[in-house]
């Protein structure tokens, strides 16, 4: 009989690659992992690993069971799941991952909500990029993500996660307030191509904002002056409230804090997506449904993107 829980271990390695990434994702030590595929082996009669230089492959036979492992994890889920939808309240564990701006923006209502509604409920949250979480979430390391994608950057598909739309968030430009006692070259700008010789803040090199950041300055005719790398967009509100950049920044990054800059529309009025995965093979399991439920029902309590109130005035100042 072949364990379900090393036949996750060989499906694993068919996707990290070493023994040491899979050890490092499931907490286990890289020689306790090793030794649970040895038996695996001996439980499957075949050898299901060989070595390549210093890397290890997988044999045919182990391929054909990394295809029924896939099915037999997604069995197990559902068979959980219909379990858990017998009992009479809602509990368990929910693994959550969220990039910055959801957690500040939308999580803390979530989490109220759901602790006096369902005190059984234990959610476990963790800040990831969405590339990341969305991996991770298909592989079974969390159980539902919070995710984004900029305008003409889609984010990648994952044929077991089921996606839907959780808001749309306007993106503007980002500028320091007006101080009538010391203008400055912050004050003429009013439009992003006026920002063309700025300083500014983005986030780092690989990043789909930062790869749509730079594209947005280069469609507006000018390379940007990236003086400030940072992946922690409250830093790029401080650097930009102190006077010292400009960026492009999200309007979630103002459900929980009081706006001490000037924003500019850009053209086209562009929003980013921000959307919730699950497995489809967890969609009946009432703990995971009742966090994603609650996540949309917070959603709708945001403002919406380029409200009329918004499009009222281009440049907005610090004391709105």
């Amino acid at each position: 009989m072949l364990e379900l829980r090393r036949l996750r271990l060989l499906r694993e390695l068919s996707i990290r690659g070493t023994i040491a990434d899979v050890a490092f994702a499931l907490s286990y030590s890289p020689s306790s992992v090793s030794q649970q595929l040895s038996l695996l082996e001996t439980e499957a009669g075949v050898k299901l690993l060989q070595r390549n230089g210093r890397t290890l492959a997988l044999t045919p036979q182990a391929q054909v069971l990394v295809a029924h492992t896939e099915e037999l994890l997604d069995s197990m889920e559902r068979a959980e799941a219909d379990l858990k939808a017998t009992m009479p309240t809602v509990s368990g564990t929910v693994r959550l991952a969220a990039f910055q701006t959801a957690m500040l923006a939308i999580m803390p209502g979530v989490l109220r909500r759901l602790r006096g509604e369902m005190p059984h409920l234990r959610v476990e949250m963790s800040q990831q990029e969405p590339e990341r979480a969305l991996h991770e979430t298909g592989l079974r390391n969390f159980d539902l993500v919070v995710a984004e994608q900029y305008p003409g950057h889609a984010a990648k598909h994952f044929e077991n996660l089921d996606r839907r739309t959780l808001t749309y968030d306007a993106i503007r430009l980002a500028l320091p307030a007006t101080d009538p006692t010391d203008v400055s070259e912050f004050d003429r700008v009013n439009r992003i191509e006026d920002a063309a010789f700025l300083p500014w803040v983005m986030e780092p090199v690989g990043a789909a904002s930062r790869h749509w950041a730079e594209q947005a300055c280069r469609l507006a005719g000018f390379e940007p002056d990236v003086r400030y790398e940072t992946a922690d967009l409250q830093a790029h509100v401080q650097l930009v409230e102190s006077g010292n950049a400009v960026a492009l920044l999200p309007d979630l990054v103002w459900a929980q804090r009081r706006r001490g800059l000037r924003i500019a529309d850009l053209p086209g009025a562009p929003v980013r997506t921000v959307f919730t995965a699950m497995r489809h093979s967890s969609e009946r399991n009432p703990a995971i449904a009742a966090v994603r439920e609650c996540l949309h029902e917070q959603a709708k309590l945001l403002p919406s993107p380029h409200t009329a109130e918004q499009n009222a005035a281009i440049v907005t100042s610090a004391t709105d």
